[in-house]
């Protein structure tokens, strides 16, 4: 009986890796993006792009991303500040391509905001390119210092 009760142990220790491994699915108005880089509180500043990366999407170097996450995510990646990482998440379709011109090095010039326009009903959030993230793990690299 003592073969049987560790066989079935190792069938479902196996069975629920291969569950977790499963990735939920994208929604139409989403893409699922890996991203290298460096956090600092909330804000995730995308790292130099590698020629391994076939999942980065558009996500040009020096774009700041707010990153929503649970709690327990995001307390490990704020005990990783200051290193690099690798954050894989959804961001909405649109939202990260770039406006202006390049200039190069993560330097775009666009068009700033009308002078007319109200701040006092402004949000801070309005316009933060955003991202769910799904998972992390650290990345080969070093986050430069201020």
């Amino acid at each position: 009986m003592r073969p049987t009760a560790v066989i079935t142990l190792a069938i479902a220790v196996l069975g629920a890796a291969l569950i977790a491994q499963e990735t939920k699915p994208v929604p139409k108005d989403s893409v699922r993006v890996t991203v290298p880089g460096c956090t600092k509180g909330y804000i995730f500043t995308a790292g130099a792009k590698t020629a391994d990366e076939p999942a980065r999407g558009d996500v040009p170097e020096g774009m700041r991303i707010r990153m929503n996450a649970p709690k327990k995510m995001m307390a490990e990646i704020k005990a990783h500040e200051g290193s690099m990482i690798e954050i894989t998440g959804l961001m909405k379709k649109g939202q990260y391509m770039p406006g202006g011109v390049g200039l190069g090095g993560g330097v775009r010039l666009g068009a700033g905001q009308d002078p007319t326009a109200s701040v006092a009903g402004s949000s801070q959030m309005a316009g933060q390119i955003q991202i769910d993230v799904e998972g992390w793990r650290p990345f080969v690299g070093s986050c430069p210092s201020r």
